[in-house]
């Protein structure tokens, strides 16, 4: 009896744990292998706060994330990981947007309207830098604007 109560116990600890990493990988957004879809660059002037992980929207849909971040002649060169079905053209616009006031920063994406599309591995080349809403706080203190 002690023995199946035990067996029982070890049973639905495995399946909670599973249960656990299973809801971790998906809510997360993890992806292993590099995941789905393709990489798109785009170089920012500032990237003010975006991260890793943040989501990359058009028209507030979800079609993919930031997959980097690094220096690239003194610029920001961010890796967008897109939803394979997600065809961007040639003259898109990226932006980095905040959700709220002081909420999270994303990548908006408006689309263009070439026939041309960006290959994976390819660049965006219009982007718009982000606003630095303390720099403006700071000019409208002071007098500046």
């Amino acid at each position: 009896m002690e023995r199946r109560v035990h067996l029982a116990v070890g049973v639905f600890l495995v399946l909670g744990i599973l249960a656990l990493g299973y809801l971790s990988v998906k809510l997360g957004r993890v992806s292993f292998l590099g995941g789905g879809g393709y990489i798109v660059l785009v170089d920012f002037p500032s990237v003010g706060g975006l991260k890793p992980g943040s989501t990359v929207e058009i028209a507030g849909v979800e079609v993919g994330r930031v997959e980097s971040i690094g220096l690239v002649d003194y610029q920001a060169r961010v890796a967008l990981r897109m939803d394979p079905e997600v065809t961007l053209q040639e003259d898109v616009i990226a932006s980095i947007k905040t959700k709220g006031l002081i909420g999270e920063k994303f990548v908006r994406i408006s689309p263009g309207g070439s026939d041309k599309s960006i290959p994976p591995g390819g660049r965006i080349r219009e982007v718009e830098a982000p606003v630095d809403f303390e720099e403006l706080l700071s000019k409208y203190i002071f007098g500046k604007v």
